[in-house]
């Protein structure tokens, strides 16, 4: 399993990001994915998840209605698109895949390196 993420960077609060996560080493359409943020001193929690046919989706409520996961099979991708980003969302954030197609529950250690995402002015 590798997992490659990519997108983040600086931007303003109240702006946006499109993360995306590039699979590859496992059957990706099989698999449910999640991404995961873990901000300094903090724990690694789970922020939204989406099935793999991409029919349900799952988020935490601190982003609802903000964050939107959608995933592309025939890429092997999926994707985190942030709008109204607030200080509060500066994480590493991390894609990870569950093979038993779960939208919550503890990981499996199948994680990518992380890209880093910073909301300041």
């Amino acid at each position: 399993v590798q997992l490659v993420e990519s997108g983040g960077g600086l931007v303003q609060p109240g702006g946006s990001l499109r993360l995306s996560c590039a699979a590859s080493g496992f059957a990706f359409s099989r698999y449910a994915m999640r991404w995961y943020r873990q901000a300094p001193g903090k724990e690694r929690d789970l922020v939204a998840s989406i099935t793999n046919s991409g029919g349900t989706t799952k988020y935490v409520d601190s982003v609802k209605d903000r964050f939107t996961i959608s995933r592309d099979n025939a890429k092997n991708t999926v994707y985190l698109q942030m709008n109204s980003l607030k200080p509060e969302d500066t994480a590493v954030y991390y894609c990870n895949a569950n093979p038993l197609n779960l939208l919550i529950g503890d990981p499996f250690n199948y994680w990518g390196q992380g890209t880093q995402v910073t909301v300041s002015s």
